[in-house]
């Protein structure tokens, strides 16, 4: 007669070496995605706050991971929704606060663009925190939130325009940054990033080659970034 003991294992127990994945991934990750938040935010215990919620979720929602490879992606969508979710009721509280309040809370976009997931790697962790504040900030509500140009110039009280130059330069600074220092985007292309199709706890395959200066303009371009 066949035991018990050799029956199939559990989905529990097949589900413990996934669940142990994603979370030795939340740890390497943590670090980075905290200097992104406080870069973010601007504010330390924000940031705290945000991560904290962000991990929690990671933990409550591993099983719905289907491949661990991407792992990544995952991340940067529950991250995007966590920030949403922060930025709404930090609204709702201003709202208490002030009768008049310039967030229109309902119109933030509830879930991340379909494109999250290629877009939200672990090299934009790293270096957008690396651009002036002005830049990343909008480069994040802009292009990763969604949110509209107008209303992100209300918000931070300057003009359609001056956003629109922020968006060029910041993006040009950034593009500049993955060029001189990812070493898989730049081959792959920067929306279209293989980083998730790398092997947990690596930053992509390792290529010996010399570092490729940028031409003559673009270092110009980068000083008046500076």
């Amino acid at each position: 007669m066949t035991k018990s003991s050799d029956a199939t294992p559990s989905a529990e127990d097949a589900a413990k070496p996934h669940d142990a994945a994603v979370q030795r991934a939340l740890v390497e990750a943590q670090e980075e995605i905290l200097v992104f938040l406080r870069q973010r935010l601007r504010n330390h215990d924000e940031a705290e706050e945000v991560l904290q919620r962000f991990s929690l979720r990671v933990l409550e929602r591993a099983g719905q991971l289907r491949d661990v490879q991407t792992v990544r992606g995952w991340f940067g969508r529950i991250l995007a929704t966590t920030i949403v979710d922060h930025q709404r009721a930090q609204a709702r509280r201003h709202r208490r606060e002030a009768a008049a309040d310039s967030i229109d809370i309902d119109a933030l976009p509830a879930d991340p663009d379909a494109e999250i997931d290629a877009t939200v790697c672990n090299c934009l962790y790293r270096l957008l925190p690396t651009l002036k504040a002005e830049y990343a900030d909008v480069i994040w509500r802009a292009d990763i939130l969604g949110e509209p140009r107008d209303r992100l110039a209300a918000s931070l009280g300057t003009s359609l325009n001056n956003v629109t130059v922020r968006l060029h330069r910041g993006r040009k600074a950034l593009r500049m940054r993955l060029e001189e220092m990812c070493r898989t985007c730049s081959t792959h292309g920067f929306l279209d990033c293989r980083c998730d199709e790398m092997p947990l706890g690596t930053d992509g395959p390792v290529v010996k080659t010399k570092p490729v200066r940028p031409p003559a303009r673009s270092r110009r371009a980068r000083k008046d970034d500076a």
